[in-house]
């Protein structure tokens, strides 16, 4: 087969040429394996799987480790995968899947079943309901002018859900692209933002998603 690329915003994964995979838009969450929080617990990311194959997934994600590091992922529709991280990515890495035959074959048949159903959701535009971005990557500005770059899982006119290295306390205002909002809740693998001034429909992802 011919070498075939995936792009979704800035992350680009060129397929090997032994592999069959899909371009997909999945939402997961994962976690590097020596990565930890304040409490020694692991720390989880929210992420888009964006590439799927039965031995390789690329993952767009706010937080790189480093080639060798253990990754565990729970992808929607997959369940949850783990591997070594064997590429880094602009915005997010490659793992290599850790599978047996039998579970591989299976990994396979969900992907195949994902390929032939990606097509069939309809997306919600609607003033007030959540939209995922087209390119989900941000900044987070911070008080103290510092910036940090974000996913965006998704959004609306009036807020955003986003996933970063710094999980800010509830009540602190900050900036997502250039939109002013302050952080509402936690949830696993990210936080939400409640902007400030409600957005135009026809502009919020643009200014929400610009780095």
């Amino acid at each position: 087969m011919s070498v075939e690329q995936a792009e979704f915003g800035d992350v680009g994964f060129v397929e090997r040429l032994d592999l069959v995979g899909v371009i997909v838009n999945i939402p997961g969450r994962y976690s590097l394996a020596d990565r930890r929080d304040a409490r020694g617990e692991r720390r989880v990311y929210a992420c888009r799987a964006v590439y799927l194959s039965p031995y390789e997934i690329a993952i767009a994600a706010p937080v790189s480790g480093k080639i060798g590091d253990r990754v565990l992922a729970d992808i929607d529709q997959l369940g949850k995968l783990e591997g070594p991280l064997i590429r880094l990515l602009k915005h997010g890495f490659v793992i290599s899947v850790a599978a047996n035959e039998e579970r591989r074959r299976g990994l396979a048949a969900k992907i195949a079943w994902v390929e032939s159903n990606k097509n069939h959701d309809t997306p919600n535009q609607r003033a007030g309901e959540r939209t995922v971005p087209t390119n989900p990557f941000s900044t987070l500005v911070f008080a103290d002018g510092s910036v940090e770059t974000c996913l965006v899982l998704d959004f609306s006119v009036t807020g955003a859900a986003v996933s970063a290295d710094t999980v800010p306390d509830i009540g602190r205002v900050l900036a997502v692209g250039s939109v002013v909002g302050r952080v509402a809740r936690h949830f696993v693998g990210g936080f939400a933002i409640q902007f400030i001034e409600s957005q135009s429909l026809d502009t919020v992802e643009t200014l929400v998603t610009s780095e």
